[in-house]
């Protein structure tokens, strides 16, 4: 399928909301248009999380009117090829199909589980594969039937957060950051300067009776003018903020890349800014124990190699990283090669006898194979060279490895 096409299909796309089912899908953008103002982080962050639908939202209104970016264009084609699989599949399936469209248009969920299925079934065709999709045709455990030159794959297809590996999620962070920002600045208007607010979460934090005790715990610091609070759940640590070259036009990015390259990549920064312009309030939070974004993908690789893949063929585990940023996908494919090593580990495990690769891919690939940050050839793959259909020509395309 071409991803770098003509202007973005309207009526086509039209198919797809029809697919949707026209009021859950105004309902949807409607809600998320409210979720997404700007002005909040969490607003921020929705609009980051719920990108794709947003795009498709406004390629579909004609705002975009013929501008769609090459991004939006692939969404777009992605959005027809779920109208060409629906008009294919026996009702029973496209009812299966149009369950797993309103599954993603509710609550915090999102189409891009949907849409990981629709593009790499798009890349096994370019690849030559002819599919089946058992799973929705047929209940089939596996997503798709992948044939070739003679051979044949079970195809799982699976969409794993970051947040499963962080100690702290992000979207509680930017509720607490949130919640405690309008009492930050009033702290500030009685207390000008610049300060920063160092905080070490031992166990991580999550959920909203952790989050309501930690911004407890913040407030009784500010109003009690101390420097420390220390617990088992959190130790804080507020100290002027005396950053060599702190003024937030020193680098770009300003103050928040200079917290960055400090703290790091894992840790979680807020920046807010008093009413008089020159008063700054930053905090960064640390967990007491590293990120396990790859492992995360292996538990779940685990999983569905046991449960989702039958042992009749090769299996092949397309894992989707969804909620990635920039560093934490460049860490992952990084110098170190943390998501290679923890998948190359799963794979000499007794789980993984069925598995013949494992591919991984991100936004960054969905959105723009040309984004400086995707992977070149789309993918990452890492073949089972123990699998005795590791070497068979007919899944070459699919399963040799790509680092």
């Amino acid at each position: 399928m071409p991803f770098a096409g003509p202007p973005a299909d309207i009526p086509a796309l039209n198919g797809f909301i029809s697919l949707c089912g026209e009021d859950q899908w105004l309902a949807r953008v409607a809600e998320l248009g409210l979720r997404a103002q700007p002005g909040s982080r969490s607003g921020r962050a929705a609009q980051q999380r719920h990108a794709l639908e947003l795009a498709l939202s406004r390629i579909a209104d004609g705002r975009l009117a013929g501008r769609a970016t090459l991004a939006e264009r692939r969404l777009c084609l992605l959005a027809q090829e779920a109208v060409v699989l629906a008009e294919a599949l026996p009702p029973a399936g496209r009812r299966k199909l149009q369950d797993l469209i309103l599954a993603g248009l509710t609550g915090p969920a999102t189409l891009i589980p949907l849409f990981h299925l629709l593009r790499t079934a798009a890349r096994l065709r370019q690849h030559g594969f002819t599919l089946r999709f058992d799973g929705l045709a047929e209940g089939a455990f596996y997503d798709m039937l992948a044939e070739r030159d003679g051979a044949t794959a079970e195809v799982v297809c699976e969409t794993v957060s970051a947040e499963e590996g962080r100690p702290v999620h992000r979207g509680d962070w930017w509720t607490l950051v949130d919640a405690i920002d309008p009492e930050l600045q009033t702290w500030l208007a009685a207390h000008p300067g610049r300060y920063l607010l160092k905080m070490t979460l031992p166990e991580g934090i999550s959920g909203p009776d952790q989050l309501a005790e930690l911004q407890r715990r913040i407030s009784g610091l500010l109003s009690a003018e101390r420097r420390q609070d220390a617990g088992a759940q959190a130790v804080l640590k507020l100290d002027p903020l005396m950053l060599a070259g702190a003024q937030m036009q020193d680098m770009p990015g300003g103050l928040p890349a200079r917290l960055r390259a400090l703290f790091g990549h894992e840790a979680h920064l807020a920046v807010t800014t008093g009413r008089d312009g020159g008063s700054v309030f930053a905090m960064a939070a640390r967990a007491g124990r590293e990120n396990e974004i790859a492992a995360a993908v292996c538990r779940r690789a685990a999983t569905a190699a046991e449960h989702r893949l039958t042992g009749a063929h090769p299996g092949i585990l397309a894992m989707f990283l969804d909620d990635l940023d920039r560093a934490d996908w460049r860490t992952l494919r990084g110098e170190h090669l943390e998501l290679e090593g923890a998948v190359r580990r799963f794979l000499t495990a007794p789980a993984a006898r069925r598995v013949v690769a494992v591919t991984c891919a991100s936004r960054f690939e969905m959105f723009s194979a040309a984004a400086p940050d995707a992977v070149p050839e789309g993918e990452l793959r890492f073949r089972n060279p123990a699998h005795a259909a590791a070497r068979h020509p007919g899944l070459a395309p699919a399963v040799l490895s790509s680092v």
